[in-house]
Protein backbone atom coordinates (compact mmCIF):
# COMPACT_ATOMS: atom_id res chain seq x y z
CA UNK A 1 0.00 0.00 0.00
CA UNK A 2 1.74 3.35 -1.01
CA UNK A 3 2.14 5.46 2.24
CA UNK A 4 -1.24 8.62 0.60
CA UNK A 5 -3.35 5.33 0.83
CA UNK A 6 -1.99 4.60 4.53
CA UNK A 7 -3.06 7.89 6.26
CA UNK A 8 -1.08 9.49 8.72
CA UNK A 9 0.08 7.05 11.99
CA UNK A 10 1.13 8.29 15.12
CA UNK A 11 4.87 7.08 15.45
CA UNK A 12 4.21 6.94 18.92
CA UNK A 13 0.75 5.41 19.78
CA UNK A 14 0.39 4.21 16.50
CA UNK A 15 -2.91 5.40 15.69
CA UNK A 16 -4.38 7.63 12.85
CA UNK A 17 -4.29 11.43 13.27
CA UNK A 18 -7.03 12.23 11.61
CA UNK A 19 -7.11 15.61 11.47
CA UNK A 20 -4.56 18.76 11.22
CA UNK A 21 -5.98 20.04 14.33
CA UNK A 22 -4.82 17.12 16.30
CA UNK A 23 -1.07 17.27 14.34
CA UNK A 24 2.24 17.71 16.06
CA UNK A 25 3.83 17.24 12.48
CA UNK A 26 1.78 20.33 11.41
CA UNK A 27 1.43 22.78 14.53
CA UNK A 28 5.43 22.31 14.16
CA UNK A 29 5.19 23.57 10.68
CA UNK A 30 2.30 26.35 11.61
CA UNK A 31 5.14 27.85 14.30
CA UNK A 32 8.04 27.38 11.23
CA UNK A 33 10.11 24.84 12.92
CA UNK A 34 9.51 22.10 9.65
CA UNK A 35 9.96 23.49 5.99
CA UNK A 36 7.69 22.96 3.52
CA UNK A 37 9.94 20.49 1.76
CA UNK A 38 10.02 18.19 4.31
CA UNK A 39 6.66 18.19 5.94
CA UNK A 40 5.54 14.91 4.00
CA UNK A 41 8.58 12.75 5.04
CA UNK A 42 9.02 13.27 8.55
CA UNK A 43 7.04 11.27 10.72
CA UNK A 44 4.08 12.02 12.42
CA UNK A 45 2.20 12.32 15.76
CA UNK A 46 -0.74 13.32 17.92
CA UNK A 47 -0.30 16.57 19.76
CA UNK A 48 -0.44 14.66 23.25
CA UNK A 49 2.16 12.28 21.87
CA UNK A 50 4.34 14.72 21.96
CA UNK A 51 4.43 16.06 25.56
CA UNK A 52 7.71 17.91 25.05
CA UNK A 53 5.94 20.23 22.93
CA UNK A 54 1.84 19.72 24.08
CA UNK A 55 2.99 21.08 27.44
CA UNK A 56 3.27 24.47 26.38
CA UNK A 57 -0.34 25.00 24.74
CA UNK A 58 -2.54 26.45 27.22
CA UNK A 59 -5.87 26.96 25.99
CA UNK A 60 -9.35 25.66 27.16
CA UNK A 61 -9.99 23.49 24.26
CA UNK A 62 -6.63 21.83 24.63
CA UNK A 63 -6.66 19.10 27.68
CA UNK A 64 -3.09 20.12 29.79
CA UNK A 65 -0.55 17.54 28.68
CA UNK A 66 2.49 17.13 31.59
CA UNK A 67 6.24 15.93 30.06
CA UNK A 68 8.48 14.53 33.02
CA UNK A 69 12.24 14.31 33.37
CA UNK A 70 14.76 17.40 32.80
CA UNK A 71 12.04 18.83 30.14
CA UNK A 72 8.98 19.52 31.76
CA UNK A 73 7.89 23.30 31.89
CA UNK A 74 8.30 22.65 35.21
CA UNK A 75 12.16 22.24 35.26
CA UNK A 76 12.49 25.11 32.97
CA UNK A 77 13.14 28.94 33.28
CA UNK A 78 10.09 30.14 33.97
CA UNK A 79 10.81 33.63 31.55
CA UNK A 80 11.29 30.73 28.78
CA UNK A 81 8.38 28.69 30.13
CA UNK A 82 6.08 32.34 29.58
CA UNK A 83 7.73 32.79 25.68
CA UNK A 84 7.10 28.82 24.83
CA UNK A 85 3.37 29.11 26.19
CA UNK A 86 2.87 32.41 24.29
CA UNK A 87 4.70 30.74 21.02
CA UNK A 88 2.93 27.23 21.12
CA UNK A 89 -0.40 28.63 22.25
CA UNK A 90 -0.61 31.23 19.01
CA UNK A 91 0.46 28.41 16.76
CA UNK A 92 -2.25 26.19 18.73
CA UNK A 93 -4.93 29.16 18.11
CA UNK A 94 -3.95 28.82 14.09
CA UNK A 95 -4.06 24.92 13.55
CA UNK A 96 -7.69 25.42 15.15
CA UNK A 97 -7.98 27.85 12.95
CA UNK A 98 -7.37 26.21 9.11
CA UNK A 99 -9.82 24.13 8.48
CA UNK A 100 -11.90 27.13 7.90
CA UNK A 101 -9.70 29.76 6.73
CA UNK A 102 -9.38 28.80 3.41
CA UNK A 103 -5.54 28.38 2.67
CA UNK A 104 -3.08 27.14 0.66
CA UNK A 105 -0.88 24.40 2.57
CA UNK A 106 2.55 26.90 2.05
CA UNK A 107 0.05 29.84 3.76
CA UNK A 108 -0.49 27.47 6.96
CA UNK A 109 2.80 28.99 9.19
CA UNK A 110 2.44 31.88 11.57
CA UNK A 111 4.15 34.88 10.54
CA UNK A 112 7.16 35.89 12.51
CA UNK A 113 8.03 39.63 13.51
CA UNK A 114 11.82 40.83 14.36
CA UNK A 115 11.21 40.14 17.83
CA UNK A 116 10.23 36.21 17.02
CA UNK A 117 6.60 36.79 17.93
CA UNK A 118 3.92 36.13 15.36
CA UNK A 119 1.68 39.00 15.02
Amino acid sequence: MAKCDEGYRCEVCGADVETVTESDLYLRFVLGEVPLELLHRLPERHLQCNPALAQYIVDPTFEPVACDGLFAKTELDPVFVATEERRVSRGYRRLLAIPTLGLTVPEYPLSVTPDGDAP
